[in-house]
């Protein structure tokens, strides 16, 4: 006699499955809410306290956490036979169980004492034990795998290599249990636990790293992380770090906006009127860098948006839609991944560096708009300097931005001197720099970098001020009669 024990607390599926398994000859144990939901639809089943001769107790707390519930998923076969037989304990051939929801209820502000009570005793351990004797039984804990499993029991019946597969994803399902209550428990009076578990799902291997040499898998089902393309090539390692920068300095802006990234900074970004000038334009500001990049949207893509795309060699695009029109004339971009922008997840930081992780979070915070020159900026520089900031706060360090209201004029990146971003962001200008704006992502120690700006056309900087040096760059400030404004804080990326 094969032997099914049910205990679940989603109950998706589980009438439809246990009906399955009567059919083909399965007897059925459970017990609690499954128990109720198999007697509701008049499934036949043997009552888990029936069963053991213990009856279920203190509120639930125990019920399956018995020797002959135990013995049954543990049992060797051929080995442990005796055993089973002298104390009466059934071979249980299938166990479907899924958990107590600890995830949901710990982001409902419970009090402690109601929230332990989401904590999933017998369960993990009945999983644990059918899934260490997958020689023998099969362990299902995901009710997307319910469809499988009736046809594996209106066929053959489960092989080996099934049951293992079966058993990989359980222990995943009870290691992300017990991290995120450890998690949880940890951080009630720590910021950041003395002890992180980190668990991530939907692994995929990519088709090398950044470099051919190197190998690379992606992890994650929501956001950049979960995002698949509509069309085009796979994904690339590289192509998510890219739309991953450019989709988070998209968020900055809610009027029609571009941006263009190359490897991991922008290389030119616009607002427009619509969203095919914002792109346009954007493209112009750097058309060399921009083939081959990335390009965010925060609009749909018409017909004549994809025609201006398809128009230059582009990686990926990815943007809120895309009419029909539009897929239609990417197609003939065949390589180029297409992908809707996804909803973006708030998360810590995490980075990892030779023998363990860096972690990063941003509390909500607020910046504080200070004019410290004799001149304060015009409405044209104050537009201009916001658009400079933006941008400067995702690109990475030392960085400089000039721009107008409209678009990044000059991009300066990455270099150890921030008088070298300057010249750098001059050198790459597509246009005269005469009434620019410019933004530093973080203070300036000494007046060179004002003066290279001034002497390249800028009028207004923005920066987040706290040099020693503050009065004398402020002195030359007005010396040129520049505005500039603090905002108290500084946007380092590395």
């Amino acid at each position: 006699m094969k032997w099914a024990l049910l205990s679940v607390w989603d109950k998706t599926g589980i009438v439809e499955l246990a009906q399955a398994l009567v059919k083909n000859k399965f007897s059925l144990m459970s017990s609690g809410g499954t128990g109720k939901a198999l007697e509701q639809a008049k499934i036949p089943f043997t009552e888990v306290s029936n069963y053991t001769g213990f009856p279920e107790m203190m509120d639930g707390r125990v019920k399956t956490l018995h020797p002959k519930v135990h013995g049954g998923l543990l049992g060797r076969r051929q080995i442990d036979d005796a055993v089973m037989a002298k104390y009466g304990i059934n071979r249980i051939d299938l166990l479907v169980v899924n958990l107590y929801p600890f995830e949901k209820m710990s982001g409902q502000s419970l009090p402690l004492d109601k929230l332990i009570e989401y904590i999933d005793v017998g369960g993990p351990a009945m999983i644990r034990a059918a899934a260490k004797n997958f020689k023998d039984v099969a362990v299902v804990v995901d009710p997307a795998d319910y469809e499988e499993v009736v046809r594996t029991v209106e066929g053959a019946g489960f092989t080996e290599e099934q049951r293992l597969k079966l058993a990989k994803k359980a222990f995943a399902r009870t290691a992300a249990y017990d991290a995120a209550i450890s998690n949880y428990l940890q951080a009630l009076d720590a910021p950041f636990p003395p002890t992180l578990s980190l668990q991530f799902t939907h692994g995929r291997k990519l088709r090398y790293g950044e470099n051919p040499h190197q190998q690379a898998a992606v992890y994650g089902t929501s956001g950049i992380a979960g995002a698949e393309p509509l069309q085009g090539k796979q994904m690339s390692y590289n192509n998510y770090l890219d739309v991953n920068a450019g989709t988070s300095l998209l968020c900055e802006f809610e009027e029609p906006a571009a941006v263009i990234v190359k490897h991991n900074n922008p290389c030119g970004v616009s607002v427009g009127s619509d969203i095919l000038d914002a792109y346009l334009t954007a493209r112009e500001v750097d058309p060399v860098s921009a083939y081959g990049s990335v390009v965010s949207l925060n609009r749909e893509v018409d017909k004549k948006l994809a025609e201006a795309i398809d128009s230059t060699f582009v990686e990926v695009v990815v943007a809120p839609s895309f009419t029909k029109d539009a897929l239609e004339t990417m197609k003939k971009k065949e390589n180029m991944r297409v992908l809707v922008l996804p909803e973006r997840v708030n998360a810590d930081e995490v980075r990892t560096i030779d023998g363990g992780i860096l972690v990063q979070r941003t509390p909500a915070y607020q910046e504080n708009w200070q004019v410290i020159t004799d001149r304060d900026p015009t409405t044209d520089e104050m537009a201009a300097l916001k658009l400079a900031w933006k941008v400067c706060k995702h690109t990475k360090s030392n960085t400089i931005i000039f721009a107008d209201q409209k678009r990044t004029l000059g991009i300066g990146a990455g270099q150890m001197s921030r008088v070298d971003s300057a010249k750098i962001a001059i050198e790459k200008a597509c246009a005269p720099l005469a009434g620019s704006a410019v933004a530093s992502d973080a203070f300036l120690p000494f007046p060179d970098t004002l003066e290279v700006a001034a002497k390249a056309g800028a009028t207004a900087l923005v920066q987040p001020g706290g040099s020693i040096r503050d009065k004398e760059v402020i002195a030359a400030a007005n010396k040129l009669n520049m505005a500039m404004i603090f905002t108290g804080v500084r946007y380092f990326r590395h």
